[in-house]
């Protein structure tokens, strides 16, 4: 059974609830353990199709100097990140079961558990890393997990070789047969996370705000002020930060709805269904929800995929017109290797904003988010021509709480063929949930 959320951690209206980051004048009001330190969070942000490695991987272990490459656009937050080599999924390989590596890639990132082969109803794969986290500590929290995503795709039918779209679609499973659909819409998202009370009181919230065009701000505004005259000078600079930044994702909602509502220039073409047409501001929105979720309590555990894997989405805003998926096999053309680099660098831009983001989140005990978050980003694929499995393109960031070292660049050998999985435990471990074994784990994986 769920904890209840207190009153105090959150401003209340009609069909809205928006909590609170920790503040010092509420810290006895606030729970003890929220008090005495920040909580630790986990997320997964996952990218498809591999990477090109000669432009990921530093030139020799050790310590984190000049990040250049595709990894370049994270040098500021260096302290804060581990390049980890070697990293293997065996479960994404074939292992008798022929073609199929992206839906492989995909459903093996967060399971470790080769996926049955079929594009049926009868998937099955295994639970996933998140929601083993979210299964132990997820009453803690407003909601056990969050799932975010920039494509939406389908949850039946043959994507891959044979494999169900199910299996490339998804990054996050609630159990081997059952995986948790992601939201692409960050106005869903940003309803889901400040939407409170009955499902009636929720809908007259929207209608009215939609009717006046209101902020959901505007709501709460008498619980703010109440609550502004008990704070520090401090804490009212912090709330009003808070809650600038809060108006600040709506209005870049509202703005993305009203952009995608006008009828393209093209003639019969269907107007997208409310999401950012930009794929960067539509990231950055999800980035920025994100960071909400996690500065306000309301969940300790998200998976981010940025795209399916075997995504062929162009990138023409940075001159590649060609799709991603078909690119990846380059066939080590250097003109399509270049390519592959600069839509992998894109997506470290985007990794980048988000660590600035919780950055500049301040916490207790003059820590940041980012110094309490463990962010795993990387791939189910190595290189995407090759469709190997080992040595992945992965990436911890954060401290965890000042549980892990940061800012170095760690090779487990290649020929050990170290699980994936084995980084989980780790992870495991630091968030008080455990485990003895996951997937094809072989041991705790030493960070």
């Amino acid at each position: 059974m769920k904890k209840p959320i207190s009153r105090r951690a959150a401003l209340r209206g009609l069909g809205t609830a928006v909590a609170l980051p920790f503040l010092e004048s509420l810290a006895p009001a606030q729970t003890a353990a929220r008090a005495a330190a920040a909580p630790k969070r986990l997320a997964f942000v996952y990218v498809p199709n591999g990477v090109n490695m000669a432009h990921w991987t530093p030139s020799q272990p050790g310590q984190l100097d000049t990040l250049t490459g595709i990894l370049a656009p994270l040098d500021p937050f260096k302290s804060h990140v581990n390049v980890i080599g070697g990293m293997t999924l065996d479960k994404g390989r074939a292992n008798g079961d022929g073609p199929g590596d992206h839906a492989r890639a995909m459903s093996t990132f967060l399971t470790g558990r080769q996926p049955r082969k079929t594009h049926g109803a009868d998937i099955r794969v295994g639970i996933s890393a998140d929601q083993h986290v979210a299964n132990v500590i997820g009453d803690q929290t407003r909601f056990p997990s969050l799932e975010l995503g920039i494509e939406r795709g389908q949850q039946a039918g043959n994507c891959d070789s044979g494999y169900s779209c199910a299996y490339s679609s998804n990054l996050s499973w609630r159990g081997e047969s059952t995986p948790n659909a992601k939201e692409t819409d960050p106005k869903a998202v940003f309803e889901r996370l400040f939407g409170s009370g009955s499902s009636g009181e929720r809908a007259a919230s929207r209608a009215r705000r939609d009717a006046d065009a209101a902020s959901i701000l505007d709501f709460v505004q008498d619980d703010a002020r109440r609550l502004n005259n008990t704070l520090g000078q401090g804490d009212r600079r912090k709330l009003d930060e808070y809650l600038s930044s809060v108006r600040e994702v709506e209005q870049r909602i509202e703005r993305a709805r009203a952009t995608a509502s006008t009828p393209p220039p093209r003639p019969n073409m269907p107007a997208p269904t409310g999401t950012p047409g930009d794929v960067k501001d539509h990231i950055r929105l999800m980035c920025d929800l994100l960071v909400l979720s996690f500065q306000t309590d309301t969940t300790r555990v998200v998976t981010f995929p940025i795209a399916n894997d075997g995504s062929n989405r162009p990138y023409r805003f940075i001159d590649v017109p060609e799709g991603h998926h078909d690119l990846s096999h380059h066939g080590s053309d250097p003109a399509k290797l270049a390519k592959i680099a600069k839509i992998n660098t894109f997506h470290t831009e985007q990794l980048a904003y988000l660590l600035g983001r919780m950055q500049a989140v301040r916490e207790a005990n003059n820590t940041t988010l980012l110094d309490n978050v463990m962010l795993v980003y990387g791939s189910g694929l190595g290189d995407g021509n090759r469709h190997n499995h080992d040595d992945l393109p992965i990436l911890l960031c954060g401290k965890g709480g000042g549980t892990i070292t940061a800012g170095r660049h760690l090779m487990f050998p290649k020929r050990a063929d170290t699980p994936l999985m084995n980084l989980y435990l780790a992870l495991f471990q630091r968030m008080g949930a455990p485990a003895a074994s996951f997937g094809d784990s072989t041991g705790v994986l030493s960070i």
